[in-house]
């Protein structure tokens, strides 16, 4: 009994570790997407894969929320794990600034 129990809590502590992995959507495949990506099983990671097919490589997290299924906050809720370039996880992406106006008083 007590091996089931350290079994249980072994299997318990290592579920989210598992989740976590980091992946680069631009190239997982879609088993190691829905393996790596809380809240995505095969269907959702074979869209992920149509959708980068069609409108080639993703450029930031965010731009998942484009993938029919996909929201903001499992996007949110994987941010960590979500590589886009291979190197360090996707940030999340902020708005452009407006430019700022060139010395408008120029001519004064």
């Amino acid at each position: 009994m007590k091996r089931l129990i350290l079994a249980l809590t072994a299997l318990l502590v290592a579920l989210p570790a598992m989740a976590g992995t980091p992946v680069n959507i631009n190239t997982a495949d879609a088993n190691a997407l829905a393996q790596s990506l809380d809240g995505v099983g095969l269907a959702k990671a074979q869209a992920i894969i149509a959708w980068r097919e069609a409108n080639g490589d993703f450029d930031s997290a965010d731009q998942l929320t484009s993938v029919k299924g996909i929201g903001q906050s499992l996007v949110d809720r994987n941010r960590e794990s979500i590589l886009v370039d291979g190197a360090k996880p996707a940030k999340k992406s902020r708005p452009a600034r407006p430019a700022k106006a060139a010395n408008a008083n120029a001519d004064d």
